[in-house]
């Protein structure tokens, strides 16, 4: 056998091979997840729902379960489900999708492009990018998910619609940080990781005193090394501490020796922790 021929016989060998172990190979799902797809039926707009079951989920059981509602699902699924599964027991977890079916300039921008149309509260003063991305539509995401989201949650699980938390991190912490102090009711508890409040302080606060009691329990925490994200954080935070509002309870965080995007991880361990330490929220 010549060496040409040797080497075509190995190489022949080692493809089928790789031919078996990939379609040897499975697909991992996370535990207890499914995913359900649903429509803003206003606007048109597909979005998904990551829905996390407490292990023992009972859909019949006699107390509802807490929901711990958070915003840039396909991104915080895994670590979310993850420390929910260590630290926070008989809590349904529900992440909400970025737009699934977008057109133009938002689907050439890439599959998470919806956000910064859906979790900005501001329009953009660049008439040629707020054409492109339509900044500003917080208002309409949060009606979506009050009149639609919770509706279907709240429908077809044990869901406690007087225990919701919000989670969310950068844009989504801006949208929470709207939330908050637009229609602080929507939730009883708010995690803001890292919020993206630059320009949106004097909207903010505006909002915030359209109420005299915001009636939540607030966490809100940032990178020690984002430096210029935390003054716009440290001002909100000082907003909300001038209102000497009785029914806010507010805690603070700075993640140490950590930038934006690396002090997601921690942010969301400890804002689980903080939360499985308020006395409604069901622990191990």
């Amino acid at each position: 056998m010549t060496i040409q021929k040797h080497f075509i016989l190995v190489l022949s060998y080692l493809v089928t091979l790789l031919i078996i172990s990939v379609a040897q190979a499975k697909e991992f799902h996370l535990p207890n997840t499914h995913i359900v797809p649903i429509n803003d039926t206003q606007l048109a707009r597909q979005y998904e729902l990551l829905i996390t079951l407490p292990d023992g989920y009972n859909k019949n059981a006699k107390k509802p379960y807490p929901v711990v509602y958070y915003t840039d699902a396909p991104m915080h699924v895994s670590l979310l489900s993850s420390a929910s599964n260590f630290i926070l027991n008989e809590t349904i977890l529900v992440g909400i999708s970025w737009q699934t079916n977008t057109t133009g300039a938002l689907k050439k921008r890439g599959v998470s492009a919806s956000r910064v149309r859906d979790y900005s509260i501001n329009e953009s003063s660049n008439a040629a990018r707020q054409a492109k991305y339509q900044y500003g539509q917080a208002s309409t995401h949060l009606a979506f998910i009050r009149n639609t989201v919770f509706q279907y949650i709240e429908k077809n699980y044990a869901a406690d619609p007087s225990n919701r938390t919000y989670f969310g991190f950068s844009l989504g912490g801006l949208f929470g940080a709207y939330i908050l102090t637009a229609h602080p009711d929507t939730f009883k508890n708010y995690i803001l990781g890292s919020p993206a409040l630059r320009g949106d302080i004097p909207l903010l606060t505006k909002l915030s005193n359209n109420h005299t009691h915001l009636n939540a329990n607030v966490f809100i925490s940032y990178g020690a090394l984002e430096s210029k994200l935390a003054d716009h954080v440290n001002e909100f935070i000082d907003v909300l501490q001038k209102r000497n509002d009785n029914s806010l309870k507010l805690q603070t965080a700075v993640i140490d020796a950590a930038g934006h995007s690396d002090s997601f991880p921690m942010v969301g361990v400890r804002s689980i922790m903080w939360l499985s330490s308020l006395t409604d929220i069901k622990t191990h």
